[in-house]
Order: C-alpha cells, then structure tokens, then sequence
C-alpha cells in the first residue's frame, strides 16, 4: 500500500498516523510503502477502500 493512497483517504499525515496507530515521526519515516502489518490494519478500518495485498510486499524492494 503506498503511503501517498492512504494520505488522500485520511486528509493528510496526522490523520493516517492516527489511524495506523502511530506517531507522527513513525508514518514520516516509512517512505513511500505503508509497512505490510499497518496496511493490513488501514484495510480493514476503511472498510476495504484502501486495499492490502499480500503479494505486493513480496515483491524485491518493497517494505514489510
């Protein structure tokens, strides 16, 4: 899940970081790939409008 997807879902960053369930430093520091276990968390919490996909962190280069 890309970071810049859940931004425009919540608003802005403060608003992801809340809903993650992290700090403000936390979500600035995950670059541009929500970790995989936070994604999971963003999917369920929208109601499956930001999406989880487990394949997407298999891929090389791409944050757990």
């Amino acid at each position: 899940m890309y970071k810049s997807d859940a931004i425009k879902y919540f608003g802005n960053l403060t608003k992801l970081a809340v809903a993650a369930g992290v700090s403000l430093p936390s979500a600035s520091a995950w670059g541009d790939v929500i970790p995989e276990r936070r994604a999971a968390k963003l999917e369920k919490l929208t109601g499956g409008a930001l999406k989880y996909d487990p394949a997407f962190y298999e891929q090389p280069g791409k944050a757990s």
